[in-house]
Protein backbone atom coordinates (compact mmCIF):
# COMPACT_ATOMS: atom_id res chain seq x y z
CA UNK A 1 0.00 0.00 0.00
CA UNK A 2 1.42 3.31 -0.84
CA UNK A 3 2.42 5.46 2.29
CA UNK A 4 3.46 8.98 3.21
CA UNK A 5 4.07 11.05 6.14
CA UNK A 6 0.44 12.84 6.02
CA UNK A 7 0.30 15.95 8.27
CA UNK A 8 -2.78 18.35 8.84
CA UNK A 9 -2.30 21.13 8.15
CA UNK A 10 -4.29 25.13 9.56
CA UNK A 11 -3.25 28.89 9.57
CA UNK A 12 -1.76 28.14 13.08
CA UNK A 13 1.69 28.60 14.84
CA UNK A 14 1.44 24.68 15.87
CA UNK A 15 -0.06 23.70 12.59
CA UNK A 16 3.24 25.11 10.45
CA UNK A 17 5.38 23.40 13.19
CA UNK A 18 3.44 20.07 12.53
CA UNK A 19 4.19 20.58 8.67
CA UNK A 20 8.19 21.65 9.46
CA UNK A 21 8.52 18.20 11.63
CA UNK A 22 6.76 16.04 9.57
CA UNK A 23 8.97 17.25 6.52
CA UNK A 24 11.82 16.28 8.35
CA UNK A 25 10.35 12.76 9.43
CA UNK A 26 9.46 12.57 5.99
CA UNK A 27 12.83 13.00 5.00
CA UNK A 28 13.94 10.52 7.41
CA UNK A 29 11.59 7.63 6.16
CA UNK A 30 12.60 8.08 2.82
CA UNK A 31 8.97 8.64 1.82
CA UNK A 32 6.82 11.44 0.34
CA UNK A 33 5.01 13.96 2.17
CA UNK A 34 1.43 14.38 2.29
CA UNK A 35 -0.18 17.77 3.34
CA UNK A 36 -3.80 18.00 3.92
CA UNK A 37 -6.40 20.43 4.92
CA UNK A 38 -9.64 19.69 6.06
CA UNK A 39 -12.36 21.63 5.64
CA UNK A 40 -15.86 21.46 7.34
CA UNK A 41 -19.12 21.21 4.62
CA UNK A 42 -19.85 24.79 5.97
CA UNK A 43 -17.06 26.12 7.91
CA UNK A 44 -18.23 27.50 10.98
CA UNK A 45 -16.66 30.75 10.78
CA UNK A 46 -18.51 31.36 7.49
CA UNK A 47 -21.91 30.44 9.49
CA UNK A 48 -21.11 33.09 12.44
CA UNK A 49 -19.71 35.46 9.37
CA UNK A 50 -22.11 35.41 6.63
CA UNK A 51 -20.36 38.23 4.37
CA UNK A 52 -17.39 35.90 4.09
CA UNK A 53 -18.27 33.33 1.13
CA UNK A 54 -17.56 29.90 0.62
CA UNK A 55 -15.49 30.26 -2.42
CA UNK A 56 -13.53 32.82 -0.51
CA UNK A 57 -13.05 30.08 1.85
CA UNK A 58 -11.45 27.70 -0.71
CA UNK A 59 -9.19 29.50 -2.06
CA UNK A 60 -8.27 30.28 1.02
CA UNK A 61 -7.45 27.02 1.55
CA UNK A 62 -5.73 26.45 -1.68
CA UNK A 63 -3.55 29.49 -1.16
CA UNK A 64 -2.10 28.24 2.41
CA UNK A 65 -1.72 24.97 1.63
CA UNK A 66 0.15 25.83 -1.98
CA UNK A 67 2.36 28.38 0.27
CA UNK A 68 3.10 25.49 2.65
CA UNK A 69 4.10 23.15 -0.15
CA UNK A 70 6.44 25.71 -1.56
CA UNK A 71 7.97 26.76 1.38
CA UNK A 72 8.61 23.24 2.38
CA UNK A 73 10.38 22.54 -1.16
CA UNK A 74 12.49 25.39 -0.72
CA UNK A 75 13.59 24.41 2.83
CA UNK A 76 14.29 21.07 2.39
CA UNK A 77 15.01 20.07 -1.53
CA UNK A 78 14.31 16.91 -3.35
CA UNK A 79 11.10 16.01 -0.97
CA UNK A 80 8.43 14.86 -2.43
CA UNK A 81 5.17 16.98 -1.45
CA UNK A 82 1.16 15.96 -2.12
CA UNK A 83 -1.18 18.38 -1.16
CA UNK A 84 -5.00 17.91 -0.58
CA UNK A 85 -7.95 19.58 0.51
CA UNK A 86 -10.71 17.13 1.97
CA UNK A 87 -14.20 17.89 3.25
CA UNK A 88 -16.09 16.72 5.99
CA UNK A 89 -16.10 16.43 9.73
CA UNK A 90 -12.62 17.52 10.08
CA UNK A 91 -12.17 14.62 12.82
CA UNK A 92 -13.22 11.85 10.82
CA UNK A 93 -11.30 13.52 7.67
CA UNK A 94 -8.07 13.08 9.51
CA UNK A 95 -8.65 9.76 10.81
CA UNK A 96 -9.50 8.52 7.44
CA UNK A 97 -6.38 10.30 5.98
CA UNK A 98 -4.67 8.46 8.48
CA UNK A 99 -5.49 5.48 7.21
CA UNK A 100 -3.55 5.95 4.09
CA UNK A 101 -0.38 7.17 5.89
CA UNK A 102 2.42 5.86 7.97
CA UNK A 103 2.23 7.94 10.27
CA UNK A 104 -0.47 11.07 10.67
CA UNK A 105 1.25 14.34 12.25
CA UNK A 106 -0.82 17.14 14.13
CA UNK A 107 -0.33 20.60 16.10
CA UNK A 108 -0.64 21.04 19.28
CA UNK A 109 -0.95 23.99 21.70
CA UNK A 110 1.34 25.32 24.37
CA UNK A 111 0.99 27.34 27.20
CA UNK A 112 4.37 26.97 28.59
CA UNK A 113 6.37 24.21 30.68
CA UNK A 114 4.68 25.93 34.03
CA UNK A 115 0.96 25.07 32.49
CA UNK A 116 1.54 22.26 30.46
CA UNK A 117 -0.22 22.21 26.95
CA UNK A 118 -3.74 22.65 25.45
CA UNK A 119 -4.81 19.40 22.84
CA UNK A 120 -7.68 20.36 21.27
CA UNK A 121 -10.63 18.06 20.55
CA UNK A 122 -10.27 17.31 17.37
CA UNK A 123 -6.56 16.15 18.04
CA UNK A 124 -7.52 14.33 21.25
CA UNK A 125 -10.33 12.49 18.98
CA UNK A 126 -8.05 11.68 16.42
CA UNK A 127 -5.29 10.14 18.69
CA UNK A 128 -8.46 8.03 20.71
CA UNK A 129 -9.68 6.63 17.28
CA UNK A 130 -6.70 7.07 14.54
CA UNK A 131 -4.89 3.20 14.49
CA UNK A 132 -2.05 4.18 12.64
CA UNK A 133 0.71 6.14 14.43
CA UNK A 134 -0.19 9.92 15.43
CA UNK A 135 2.35 12.31 16.53
CA UNK A 136 1.48 15.60 17.93
CA UNK A 137 4.04 18.51 17.55
CA UNK A 138 3.98 21.75 19.76
CA UNK A 139 3.82 25.59 18.38
CA UNK A 140 7.35 26.75 17.86
CA UNK A 141 9.35 23.20 17.34
CA UNK A 142 12.31 23.69 15.93
CA UNK A 143 14.82 21.99 14.41
CA UNK A 144 17.53 22.37 16.66
CA UNK A 145 14.99 21.28 19.34
CA UNK A 146 15.69 17.40 18.68
CA UNK A 147 19.32 17.89 18.91
CA UNK A 148 21.85 17.98 21.66
CA UNK A 149 23.91 21.70 22.26
CA UNK A 150 26.94 21.91 20.01
CA UNK A 151 30.25 22.47 22.08
CA UNK A 152 29.37 26.21 22.22
CA UNK A 153 26.12 25.76 24.11
CA UNK A 154 24.06 27.13 20.95
CA UNK A 155 21.31 25.02 19.53
CA UNK A 156 21.79 23.24 16.58
CA UNK A 157 20.38 20.59 13.98
CA UNK A 158 24.13 19.35 13.11
CA UNK A 159 24.34 17.71 16.29
CA UNK A 160 23.39 14.23 17.32
CA UNK A 161 19.43 13.55 18.15
CA UNK A 162 18.19 13.56 21.48
CA UNK A 163 17.36 10.21 22.89
CA UNK A 164 13.93 8.84 22.38
CA UNK A 165 11.85 7.82 24.92
CA UNK A 166 9.62 5.16 25.09
CA UNK A 167 6.87 4.37 27.80
CA UNK A 168 6.27 0.84 28.55
CA UNK A 169 3.82 -1.23 30.39
CA UNK A 170 5.73 -4.32 31.04
CA UNK A 171 2.81 -6.22 31.82
CA UNK A 172 1.44 -6.03 28.37
CA UNK A 173 4.29 -5.03 26.36
CA UNK A 174 3.46 -5.02 22.17
CA UNK A 175 5.46 -5.59 19.49
CA UNK A 176 4.05 -2.43 17.48
CA UNK A 177 5.04 -0.14 19.87
CA UNK A 178 8.31 -1.80 20.34
CA UNK A 179 9.30 -1.15 17.05
CA UNK A 180 7.92 2.07 16.25
CA UNK A 181 10.15 3.33 19.44
CA UNK A 182 13.39 1.71 18.15
CA UNK A 183 13.00 2.30 14.42
CA UNK A 184 12.67 5.84 15.15
CA UNK A 185 15.33 5.48 17.39
CA UNK A 186 17.60 4.11 14.37
CA UNK A 187 16.56 6.32 11.75
CA UNK A 188 18.30 9.06 14.49
CA UNK A 189 21.54 7.16 15.16
CA UNK A 190 19.65 8.39 18.63
CA UNK A 191 19.88 6.16 21.80
CA UNK A 192 15.99 4.93 23.21
CA UNK A 193 15.44 5.43 26.65
CA UNK A 194 13.15 2.61 27.60
CA UNK A 195 11.05 3.66 30.92
CA UNK A 196 8.90 1.61 32.98
CA UNK A 197 7.23 2.82 36.53
CA UNK A 198 6.35 0.27 39.27
CA UNK A 199 4.54 0.81 42.28
CA UNK A 200 5.71 1.15 45.76
CA UNK A 201 5.52 -1.50 47.98
CA UNK A 202 1.84 -1.18 50.51
CA UNK A 203 4.49 -1.16 53.28
CA UNK A 204 6.80 1.21 52.47
CA UNK A 205 4.89 4.21 54.14
CA UNK A 206 4.87 2.36 57.14
CA UNK A 207 8.79 1.69 57.48
CA UNK A 208 8.38 -2.43 58.76
CA UNK A 209 11.48 -4.11 58.76
CA UNK A 210 12.90 -6.02 55.75
CA UNK A 211 11.59 -2.98 53.78
CA UNK A 212 14.59 -1.79 52.36
CA UNK A 213 15.43 -5.95 50.89
CA UNK A 214 11.76 -5.84 49.72
CA UNK A 215 12.16 -2.91 47.54
CA UNK A 216 15.68 -3.82 46.61
CA UNK A 217 14.16 -7.54 45.17
CA UNK A 218 11.37 -6.10 43.67
CA UNK A 219 13.81 -3.40 41.62
CA UNK A 220 16.08 -6.35 40.65
CA UNK A 221 12.59 -8.03 39.31
CA UNK A 222 10.64 -5.27 37.51
CA UNK A 223 14.30 -4.53 35.98
CA UNK A 224 14.37 -8.26 34.75
CA UNK A 225 11.36 -8.01 33.56
CA UNK A 226 11.85 -4.81 31.41
CA UNK A 227 15.16 -6.25 30.21
CA UNK A 228 13.52 -9.24 28.92
CA UNK A 229 10.33 -7.09 27.29
CA UNK A 230 12.99 -5.43 25.07
CA UNK A 231 15.78 -8.57 24.16
CA UNK A 232 13.61 -9.13 21.06
CA UNK A 233 13.97 -5.67 19.52
CA UNK A 234 17.35 -5.05 20.96
CA UNK A 235 18.48 -7.99 19.05
CA UNK A 236 16.25 -6.43 15.65
CA UNK A 237 18.03 -3.60 16.04
CA UNK A 238 21.50 -4.32 17.33
CA UNK A 239 22.65 -0.69 16.67
CA UNK A 240 20.48 0.82 19.11
CA UNK A 241 22.19 1.93 22.47
CA UNK A 242 19.60 1.16 25.05
CA UNK A 243 18.81 2.94 28.75
CA UNK A 244 16.02 0.50 30.76
CA UNK A 245 15.24 2.83 33.25
CA UNK A 246 12.56 1.00 35.48
CA UNK A 247 11.37 3.64 38.32
CA UNK A 248 9.53 3.61 41.78
CA UNK A 249 6.85 5.46 41.74
CA UNK A 250 3.93 6.85 39.40
CA UNK A 251 3.57 5.86 35.91
CA UNK A 252 2.98 9.24 34.26
CA UNK A 253 5.12 11.44 36.66
CA UNK A 254 7.93 9.01 35.70
CA UNK A 255 7.21 9.21 31.91
CA UNK A 256 7.33 12.87 31.89
CA UNK A 257 10.16 13.12 34.45
CA UNK A 258 12.36 11.06 32.43
CA UNK A 259 11.29 12.52 28.91
CA UNK A 260 12.56 16.35 29.82
CA UNK A 261 15.36 16.00 27.52
CA UNK A 262 13.90 13.49 24.53
CA UNK A 263 13.86 14.08 20.77
CA UNK A 264 10.46 11.94 20.16
CA UNK A 265 8.34 10.35 23.17
CA UNK A 266 6.71 7.31 22.21
CA UNK A 267 3.76 6.03 24.01
CA UNK A 268 1.24 3.34 23.11
CA UNK A 269 -2.83 3.50 23.12
CA UNK A 270 -4.82 -0.18 23.27
CA UNK A 271 -7.30 -0.41 20.17
CA UNK A 272 -10.69 -0.76 21.98
CA UNK A 273 -14.06 -1.90 20.45
CA UNK A 274 -16.34 -2.35 23.12
CA UNK A 275 -19.31 -0.23 24.26
CA UNK A 276 -17.42 2.62 25.80
CA UNK A 277 -15.89 3.22 22.81
CA UNK A 278 -12.09 4.64 21.99
CA UNK A 279 -10.48 6.71 24.64
CA UNK A 280 -6.60 7.07 25.26
CA UNK A 281 -4.97 6.08 29.04
CA UNK A 282 -4.09 8.14 31.72
CA UNK A 283 -0.35 7.93 30.93
CA UNK A 284 -0.70 8.66 27.35
CA UNK A 285 -3.07 11.95 28.12
CA UNK A 286 -0.36 12.61 30.72
CA UNK A 287 2.16 13.00 27.87
CA UNK A 288 0.25 14.48 25.33
CA UNK A 289 -0.41 17.44 28.07
CA UNK A 290 3.15 17.68 29.67
CA UNK A 291 5.67 16.61 27.55
CA UNK A 292 7.44 18.96 25.94
CA UNK A 293 8.84 17.09 22.83
CA UNK A 294 6.61 15.50 19.85
CA UNK A 295 4.48 12.88 21.79
CA UNK A 296 3.85 9.57 18.96
CA UNK A 297 1.11 7.83 19.86
CA UNK A 298 1.38 4.14 18.34
CA UNK A 299 -3.01 2.12 18.42
CA UNK A 300 -2.29 -1.94 19.15
CA UNK A 301 -4.17 -4.44 19.88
Amino acid sequence: MFRTVTVGLDDSPEGRAAVEWAAREALLRGLPLKIVHAQEPTPRYLARTPLLDLDGYRHWAQRLTRESADGIRLRHPGIEVITELLTGTVADVLCEAAGFAELLVLGSRALGRAHGFVVGSVSLGVVARAERPVVLVRAQEQAADEHTMDPAGVPSAATPFRPVVLGLDIDRPDDTLLEFAFDAAARRKAGLRAVHAWPEPPTSSHRFPGDVELHDTLERGQASLLGKALRPCREKFPDVEVIEASRCGGAAQVLVSDSRDASLVVVGRRIRTGSFGAHVGHVTHCALHHVAAPVAVVAHS
